[in-house]
């Protein structure tokens, strides 16, 4: 099965150009069956899916929920949660990394860094947290060996990583632009059709490839030099929305249960509990 496992959707990403539904026909179009919606600290693309398109359009390409989280101290997680299951708190960014760590295997699900030799405060080898904890390394479930928007360097430095630590590696486009879209990919050695499936794959590291075609057409690139002030602008983004996240889980005081089923007709043995 080949599938995109970074992607942005507009219906949940600000950044990114391109509808869901747009993506999934280009996808399709490049003989791929399936994706996983990771947009920044948020399910609403994939809500919108789930609400506007599943089960009347794009019935044999599969859509899986994943979130591309914002840590406070350790850049871009991908973290992909069991069918039927959402934790609220996955969507107000800014946890430390050993406590999502700990947050996302408590609830059956797995993670990996995003793009992790990347840009400097979104990437982990590039982020102090590495630097002291990297040990942490041991505890992810994958990393992202290929991405299309990073350097042929910077994948390969992980390709290393990855095989250092015995780690699946796993690929994708992060397209937040049209012409990006599919240039990264995943091949599972069978079909799945939910994320309990592809989680078991992962954690039985039974993926067969992950590769691609690199995309030189990011705003990184283009602004050359000055590309830098994006990367400093991360960090004030980060450190600022982090304080103003971390008041909000505050304020929702001590979560029993932050588990929520958003499929219990596909999981009726999952229980709505109000938090």
């Amino acid at each position: 099965m080949k599938i995109d496992m970074h992607c942005h959707v507009k219906e949940g990403s600000v950044d990114s150009k391109v509808g869901i539904e747009e993506y999934i026909t280009i996808l399709k179009e490049k003989g791929f069956q399936g994706m996983v919606v990771t947009d920044h600290n948020t399910y609403n693309g994939y809500r919108y899916w789930k609400k506007y398109v599943k089960g009347r359009r794009h019935t044999d390409f599969v859509v899986l929920k994943g979130i591309e989280y914002d840590t406070r101290d350790a850049g871009h997680m991908l973290v992909i949660l069991p069918q039927g299951v959402k934790m609220r708190l996955m969507e107000l960014r800014g946890m430390p990394l050993a406590v999502l760590i700990d947050f996302v295997h408590k609830n059956g699900g797995i993670l990996g860094p995003a793009h992790p030799n990347g840009e400097k405060y979104q990437s982990f080898v590039n982020t102090k947290r590495f630097y002291k904890s990297p040990e942490l390394i041991k505890r992810f479930d994958f990393m992202e060996t290929f991405n299309a928007c990073e350097s042929q360097k910077s994948n390969e430095a992980t390709v290393k990583m990855a095989n250092k630590y015995q780690k699946p590696g796993v690929g994708g486009s992060d397209a937040h632009k049209r012409e990006c879209v599919g240039m990264g990919y995943t091949i599972l050695p069978q079909t799945v059709t939910c994320e309990t499936e592809l989680i078991e794959l992962i954690r039985k590291k039974e993926v067969s490839k992950a590769d691609g075609e690199f995309y030189t057409k990011t705003t990184r690139e283009k602004m050359g030099k000055a590309g830098k002030i994006l990367t400093y602008s991360f960090w004030f983004y980060n450190r600022g929305g982090e304080l103003l996240k971390r008041r909000s889980r505050k304020k929702k005081g001590k979560v029993e249960n932050p588990v929520d089923p958003i499929d219990p007709i596909e999981m009726p043995y999952l229980k709505r509990k109000k938090i």
